[in-house]
């Protein structure tokens, strides 16, 4: 079997250079991936098409497809059969044995291109085959102009060629052949959906993660990143970037305006990625805001929190709703691990500024200490994506506790804020409130023989540094989760 595959039409009109460039690229790309296949299958191509030759009888070719499928760059994938020629009246059968079922109620055209000396004109083997598929079909008719069925069949030399289906590709551009970025990735629909739509335009994607919430949420992203990365992106290496960003989030809190917290976080992450992205040669960084989607991503906000870095930053999400946002993640795969993935809510101001001003969002900077930034991205660690699984450590387990025991103290890990507008009350139980941002350091001053549940309201960042804490050893942390 063969595949003829050609590119994407933006590939297709570009000047000679650059396409001879592009399409280089996509074979390299095609070859890297189909080797892991099958080494045996042959990857040619010219300036506007790329050939791959299947080997028979190893039941490849279903496998190929989905592969090249997957691959950026590619506009179709036509499978075609190849046989030795023989005479009209065998193509004109083997004509009919591929297209006979696909021909019932249908009008068709067969078109036939010849290359090399022969002693018959193309017109001549249309008129045998078309005929012959009639007389073996339930076809509707023929339609030279418009047919709902094209049997293409190319004639070269001493063999002659059957294209069968065709199946549709990505589009876009070859990975590899445009620059790299570094692409925030949370594991949400949004920054997965950004990061596909990067790769699909060419872009090399390095992977930033901010770990706000401890092990589980960066478990849960490393899942997401590795299946991206494995079906749309693995023609080329790429590094999965954790920053621990608790003690940043712990500062903002500690020192900014509330009304300010979203945007300066934003900020912080932002001068973050461009230190990061100028070390692993990323021209840019992506995100994935949405015009007005939450507070943060209002136009002047955007605004504000760009003007922390010089880099470019990319949204390929600006003007998309949230509904279109989750059917693409759906198409590519990522919407089951958006929708299991922890949600960080911990840094939520009741009436965040929706039009902040830069001299004052700068102000309430200067009071944080630099140093705590410089801190968390010196203590990033860096992996290869391809190894991201292999080196996930599973989250612990963590108990939930609906009714407590008399003695156990309770911890209320929300904000400040969140307490006293809602504040948590238990007849019979200590409650102790430390904010998740301080839980670290002062667990380890509580005494050692009491059973701890950690609470908040939605139970995500609870359960999270539950599990983080139990991985370090503190097995009397548990959750405390009423009943609703």
């Amino acid at each position: 079997m063969k595949l003829l595959i050609r590119p994407a039409q933006e590939v297709a009109i570009k000047s000679k250079p650059v396409r001879r460039q592009q399409m280089r690229h996509l074979r390299q790309n095609i070859r890297k991936l189909l080797a892991r296949l099958d080494p045996g299958i042959r990857v040619e191509g010219s300036w506007d098409r790329v050939d791959v030759e299947v080997p028979d009888g190893l039941g490849l070719s279903g496998p190929a497809i989905d592969v090249i499928a997957r691959i950026p760059g590619i506009s179709t994938i036509q499978e075609i059969a190849v046989f030795p020629f023989i005479s009209l009246e065998d193509v004109a059968e083997k004509a009919v044995e591929a297209f006979a079922e696909r021909l019932n109620g249908k009008t068709f055209a067969v078109r036939v291109r010849r290359q090399g000396e022969h002693s018959f004109r193309s017109i001549d083997l249309e008129r045998m085959a078309g005929s012959a598929l009639m007389q073996a079909s339930a076809a509707s008719g023929v339609d030279l102009k418009s047919p709902q069925v094209e049997v293409r069949i190319e004639v070269h030399g001493d063999q002659f060629h059957i294209a069968h289906r065709k199946h549709r590709g990505l589009g876009g551009y070859p990975l590899g052949s445009v620059e790299n970025v570094l692409t925030l990735i949370s594991g949400g629909y949004d920054s997965s959906v950004a990061a596909y739509l990067m790769m699909r335009r060419g872009l090399r994607n390095h992977f930033l993660f901010f770990n706000l919430g401890g092990i589980a949420h960066e478990v849960g992203v490393r899942q997401v990143v590795h299946y991206l990365w494995d079906r749309y992106g693995a023609s080329h290496n790429a590094k999965f970037i954790s920053v621990p960003f608790e003690g940043v989030v712990a500062e903002i809190m500690r020192s900014v305006n509330h009304r300010h917290w979203g945007v300066v976080l934003k900020r912080q992450m932002l001068m973050a990625a461009a230190e990061i992205a100028r070390k692993n040669n990323a021209c840019g960084i992506v995100t994935g805001d949405a015009v007005a989607q939450v507070s943060s991503q209002t136009l002047s906000n955007l605004n504000v929190v760009d003007r922390a870095s010089d880099e470019v930053v990319l949204r390929p999400l600006v003007s998309m709703d949230k509904e279109a946002i989750i059917s693409m993640a759906r198409d590519i795969g990522t919407e089951v691990y958006a929708r299991n993935m922890p949600e960080y809510c911990g840094v939520i101001s009741q009436k965040p500024a929706t039009r902040a001003k830069l001299h004052r969002v700068e102000a309430d900077e200067a009071l944080m200490d630099a140093n705590v930034l410089a801190n968390a991205i010196e203590a990033r660690e860096e992996t290869p994506v391809h190894r991201l699984l292999e080196t996930t450590v599973t989250p612990e387990e963590v108990e939930l506790v609906q009714t407590p025991s008399v003695d156990d103290v309770i911890i209320d890990v929300r904000h400040p804020s969140e307490g006293e507008q809602s504040p948590l009350t238990l007849t019979n139980n200590e409650i102790l409130r430390i904010p998740f941002y301080e839980l670290n350091q002062q667990l380890l001053a509580l005494p050692k023989n009491r059973q701890y549940l950690l609470y908040c309201d939605r139970g995500t960042m609870s359960r999270m540094h539950a599990g983080h804490l139990k991985a370090e050893g503190h097995a009397n942390v548990k959750v405390y989760a009423p009943a609703a």
